[in-house]
């Protein structure tokens, strides 16, 4: 498996496209103004508390304020509470928690009314950020997340990852995470920490200390709501969570990000330092690397898949609906039920595959084609789940019912990615598909045309196609053209008839008889 981070930088953004073996599985966009993300710290004040709903609102400076309930409180808010009343005089330094005495946990069947009031001074993290009419949600069991461990400030507790599976291995991390964990800190150790000598361990739990050190230095003399902890920029936070020996390129086409790039990776992966590039060619590097055509051809409401297979995806205010279609095509399966399981479990990996790159969140209910043998439903939802195990977002599958139906959910944390892929019509009022997808939907129609040439035993005629003069001047361009390439695929020469009296993207394939 070979994994590349493309970075595309402008004046106002910064998106970046992760792709494993060529193929787009993750697009984020960073804007300069965006100042409620995921893992932001804020010190803030508590609105209205809600009795009736156990939860208050929290003015953190969104124009919503954002919304914290009981159970995001965190056991250990009262020893918070404490904390934050004597940092703030600017006094107490005793940042470490080392002879801090903490307070009794809060029980959790408790009111809120109990905890909190409004007006007073609360840190808070957001865990989802804003999403349509609604403000960010709050947590103030706050956490300081690191490449192999997350510091939590005010617990004892000392977890691994269930990720990690080796029992042994599981034993000796919490070993090694009690023996350099500092008072009055929790330690969650990271899926990557697997492996990792103490001394990894223990730099990256004094590089995460330094941060909350830092943190609290800002908490005297602030007014709130202020920021007072980013998470780091998108960058450094895909590196810090999905860099492994798999990493093959990382390329930026700005020079100050290629530099930072390369001195965080001297800090949590030196030996990946050397694949870090930057891209000076006149190409822009999201063609250069075909990044611009996958995501033209992976937003639509249709997405196409190999032998001719397709996805149609529905979004509700409740859910998000993928219906599966095998379309109109033949294999060498040999019955319908085989037919169902290839085309369904083609269809899995490129579900998984889209719910992370549009990163769509609760409820998903996919379609897929039925099938009667319980042990291919039972394939199906194996293989989905080995695919959706690559997404780093929580998520939990239900097996498919009798009726093919897969029921996914899918932690929302952010706005899900919407790009619109259609563009004006050049023919008359309204949105069209763009070029590049009808490119795709001619190179399936011309599968589906030959593989019904075979069936009906008529390999003997030869195959036109009848489309607009300016297509059909781009697909017999030059030596190399897309004709010679479907010929070279497709062991058959196509003939390309050009039609005045078409629309742009009205085409048509007929078989003739072949001249003597």
């Amino acid at each position: 498996m070979k994994t590349e981070l493309i970075i595309r930088t402008n004046s106002s953004d910064i998106d970046f496209a992760l792709l494993r073996d060529g193929k787009l599985i993750e697009l984020n966009n960073e804007t300069t103004d965006n100042k409620f993300s995921v893992g932001d710290i804020f010190l803030a004040k508590i609105g209205k508390v809600l009795t009736g709903l156990n939860a208050s609102f929290v003015n953190v400076g969104y124009p919503k304020d954002g919304f914290l309930h009981y159970h995001d409180l965190g056991a250990q808010v009262n020893s918070l509470n404490t904390f934050i009343k004597k940092v703030s005089t600017g006094r107490y330094k005793e940042f470490t928690l080392k002879n801090f005495r903490k307070e009794v946990d809060i029980n959790k069947d408790g009111s809120i009314k109990d905890v909190l009031k409004t007006g007073q001074n609360l840190l808070v993290q957001i865990v989802k950020e804003p999403i349509s009419t609604k403000g960010p949600r709050l947590s103030s069991e706050l956490s300081i997340a690191g490449r192999f461990l997350v510091l939590v400030p005010f617990s004892n507790r000392v977890s691994v990852s269930q990720k990690i599976e080796d029992p042994k291995e599981k034993e000796r991390l919490k070993r090694l995470a009690k023996s350099i964990k500092p008072k009055g800190f929790g330690v969650i150790l990271r899926t990557v920490a697997e492996g990792k000598k103490v001394a990894e361990l223990d730099k990256d739990l004094q590089n995460s200390l330094e941060r909350w050190k830092t943190m609290c230095k800002r908490i005297p003399n602030t007014n709130t709501p202020t920021k007072i902890l980013s998470e780091l920029n998108r960058a450094s936070s895909i590196l810090r969570d999905v860099m492994n020996e798999s990493f093959t390129n990382i390329v930026t086409n700005d020079e100050t990000l290629n530099v930072e790039i390369k001195e965080y990776l001297q800090e949590i992966y030196p030996e990946k330092e050397k694949i870090v590039k930057l891209h000076n060619s006149t190409i822009p590097i999201f063609e250069k690397y075909g990044i611009e055509r996958q995501i033209k051809t992976s937003f639509g409401k249709t997405v196409s898949m190999s032998k001719g297979a397709y996805l149609v995806i529905e979004h509700t205010e409740a859910l998000h609906v993928i219906d599966v279609n095998s379309g109109n095509r033949s294999n060498k399966a040999g019955s319908q039920e085989d037919t169902a399981l290839e085309v369904n479990l083609i269809s899995a990996t490129e579900i998984a595959r889209q719910l992370q790159l549009r990163d769509m969140g609760g409820i998903i209910v996919v379609d897929f084609i039925d099938m009667h043998k319980a042990e291919n439903r039972n394939k199906l939802f194996q293989h989905l789940k080995e695919q959706m195990a690559l997404d780093r977002t929580k998520h939990k599958i239900l097996p498919p019912t009798k009726f093919g139906l897969v029921q996914i959910t899918r932690q929302r944390v952010r706005p899900e990615l919407s790009i619109k892929t259609t563009e004006p019509n050049p023919n008359k009022d309204g949105q069209v598909e763009a070029p590049i997808v009808l490119l795709d939907k001619i190179e399936a129609d011309l599968e589906k045309f030959i593989s019904k040439l075979e069936r009906s035993k008529s390999t003997n005629k030869k195959i036109q196609l009848h489309i607009h003069p300016f297509i059909a001047a781009y697909l017999t361009k030059g030596v190399n053209s897309v004709r010679f390439k479907w010929y070279l695929k497709h062991k058959k020469w196509i003939t390309i008839i050009p039609r005045d009296a078409y629309t742009y993207l009205y085409y048509k394939f007929n078989a003739a008889k072949q001249q003597n």
